[in-house]
This record gives C-alpha cells, sequence and structure tokens, in this order.
C-alpha cells in the first residue's frame, strides 16, 4: 500500500510542478512546450483529483478510528461504525478508480483519427455496407459532438462506397474509435436478391490516428510526388487542370492518390495530411506487433484483416467477436448507438491491461 501512496503522491507532486510551468511567461510564449505540458497536466488531473478525494477518506477513518478508542455512549458507537464501514467501502471504491486511471494509457488516445472504411468481399453489397458503416460512424460522431470531414471518397453507382475517408475530430476520438479496426461482417438479403436469400459481406475499416508535426517528421527526399489530370465529376476544369496529386513515401512503399479538391494545393494539403498518418500508423503498427509478439498481448484492436463484428440484419443482432457479445439492436446500432459496445471493449481492454501488471 505505502508504494501506491508513493507513486500518487509522486503523480500529484508532478502535477504541481506542470500547473507551476504553465503559469511561467517562458513557457507561456512557446506555444509548442505549453501543448506539451497542458496535455501533460489534463492526462493525470483526474487522477489527482481522485487521489486527493482519496486521502480526505484515510483522514476521516482515522479520525473515526481514533473515536472509537475512547469511551463512547452506545448512540455514538454506533453511529462511528456505521459511518466507518461506509468510508471503507467508499475508500475501496475510489483505489479501484484510481489503479484505472494509473494504469499505462495509448499516447494516440485524445488525438483526432483518419478512418477508412473499404467495402471489400461482397461486390455492390459490400459497398452499400461501407455506406451503412459510414452512416453509423457519422452519427456515433454527431451525438459525441465530434466533426465529421470526407478527405476523400470512390462512390459506386449503387449509391455505396468503394471507399470513404474521413477525419474525425473532436474530444479523445481515438481512445473510443481506435476499437473499430478490423473487418466487419453484414449478412442480410441484399436489395438486389430476387430469391430472398441471405448473403454475406465485408468491409474492412481503417482507424489512424491524425499524426502531428511533433510525432512524426518525414523528410520531403523520401516523398515523391506526382501531379496528373483528375477524373469523374467536376466538369471540364477537372480534366484540364493537373490538380489530382499522388504522393508515394519512398521508405515503405505507402501511396495516397487525392483528387476531391478542385486546385492541386488544396489535394497536396490532404494527401500529405493522410500520408503523415498512414506512415505514422505503419510504425506504430510495426512497433506494437514486436510489442504483442513479446508480450502474447491479445487486446484486439489489430490489423484490418481480423474478423471483429458481425452484423445479422434477420435476427437484429450485433455480435462483437473479440469478446463474445452479442446484442439485439442491430436497427439501434446501425443509427449510431455505439455506447454499449465500445464501453464493453474499453473494459475489455482495462482489465486485460490490469491481469498483465497483475502478473509481472
Amino acid at each position: 500500500m505505502n508504494d501506491f501512496i508513493d507513486k500518487l503522491q509522486a503523480v500529484e507532486d508532478r502535477y504541481d510542478e506542470l500547473n507551476e510551468l504553465l503559469a511561467d511567461p517562458d513557457v507561456i510564449s512557446d506555444s509548442q512546450k505549453f501543448t506539451e505540458l497542458s496535455k501533460e497536466e489534463a492526462s493525470i488531473r483526474e487522477t489527482v483529483a481522485k487521489f486527493r478525494e482519496y486521502k480526505k477518506v484515510i483522514a476521516q477513518i482515522a479520525d473515526d478510528e481514533e473515536m472509537q478508542r475512547e469511551k463512547l455512549d452506545p448512540e455514538m458507537d454506533e453511529l462511528v461504525k456505521s459511518e466507518l464501514s461506509s468510508l471503507r467501502s467508499q475508500r475501496d471504491d475510489i483505489e479501484e478508480q484510481i489503479k484505472v486511471l494509473m494504469l499505462p494509457t495509448d499516447p494516440n488516445d485524445d488525438k483526432n483519427i483518419i478512418m477508412e472504411i473499404h467495402g471489400a468481399a461482397g461486390g455492390d453489397e459490400a459497398s452499400l455496407f461501407a455506406a451503412d458503416l459510414f452512416n453509423m460512424y457519422s452519427r456515433y460522431a454527431e451525438n459525441q459532438g465530434w466533426k465529421v470531414q470526407i478527405v476523400d471518397e470512390n462512390a459506386t453507382e449503387v449509391g455505396g462506397f468503394k471507399e470513404i475517408v474521413l477525419m474525425i475530430s473532436g474530444d479523445r476520438v481515438y481512445s473510443k474509435l481506435k476499437y473499430e479496426n478490423g473487418a466487419h461482417r453484414v449478412q442480410r438479403v441484399p436489395v438486389t436478391e430476387s430469391a430472398g436469400r441471405v448473403h454475406t459481406s465485408t468491409a474492412t475499416v481503417g482507424v489512424m490516428p491524425e499524426a502531428e508535426d511533433v510525432d512524426i517528421d518525414i523528410d520531403p527526399k523520401d516523398i515523391r510526388t506526382d501531379v496528373y489530370r483528375s477524373s469523374g465529376a467536376g466538369g471540364q476544369h477537372i480534366n484540364k487542370t493537373s490538380s489530382a496529386v499522388r504522393m508515394t513515401h519512398l521508405p515503405t512503399g505507402i501511396v495516397v492518390a487525392m483528387q476531391d479538391e478542385r486546385s492541386q494545393q488544396q489535394n497536396r494539403v490532404k494527401a500529405m495530411q493522410i500520408l503523415k498518418a498512414r506512415v505514422y500508423d505503419y510504425y506504430q503498427t510495426r512497433e506494437q506487433d514486436a510489442y504483442d509478439a513479446e508480450r502474447k498481448s491479445a487486446v484486439g484492436t489489430g490489423d484490418r484483416s481480423e474478423r471483429i463484428r458481425t452484423y445479422n440484419y434477420p435476427q437484429n443482432r450485433v455480435t462483437d467477436h473479440r469478446i463474445g457479445l452479442s446484442l439485439n439492436k442491430l436497427d439501434r446500432i446501425m443509427n449510431g448507438e455505439l455506447d454499449e459496445i465500445i464501453d464493453a471493449l474499453i473494459l475489455d481492454d482495462q482489465a486485460k491491461k490490469m491481469e498483465q501488471l497483475r502478473n509481472e
């Protein structure tokens, strides 16, 4: 227990130090330093608040135990016993909350994301399902107060998407949507199916934290940029000017093509934004794969080939295969009510981390 208290005291000391630094004019004038320290302060604020609450409860318990050692009348003694019981229960609850807050955190949790949704196996039906997933995430983001921006899209004639790329920005977007990474399977009767047979199709979802300049530094010499004439909607302007941009990151072979905007400069900005996120994700994933191989960790935020969830329309059921959770609420989930699934995934992730800590 002393080790537990010592760790928390060190966190509180650092919190006090950070608040002093954030009031320092030299730090305030350095925007990058100020941002870094502000993020660190915010990341431990809740832990410190809980620790201070915990210390108050411990002090109250000590006072009540001291009173018990004195000669009290029966009524007062019963009152103190009742209060002690309540305080000890409160202490235990706060301890568990603090343990969760002290778990190792993902440094990307507070970032915005770039999400890529691809229609995979299933042709037109897969593209329609990709559009359904786009609508689901858009509604969920709206419920969270987040902002959704379409960065690029490749629509199909039936009203679906071969691919759609979004940027979702807001408070701690990655911390919740990182669990959506993987293959999503749908079972339903396609609109084109005359015999009423249930078909299975898939769409893949990729979730990447938005990479900031402080996260990754890409050498311009490592990028090959090609410009070409756009194709598709947009009138004569698109075909007459070389506004489309293709960027290739030579060390990784990652390619981003962008022709969504009317000007080459706008396409360059968007392409670089996505390229940074993909390169950052590439190196992060390589590190995570090595870490997971060493630790034998099985936290399911894995690669896009991993089948993570099935959406069964005839039975109005959604099943998350990583945690064995089935909910007969498909209609509500497709309308953006993802909280129950995401909260369950977060709790499962926390439980795995707690187990790892106990085994160390």
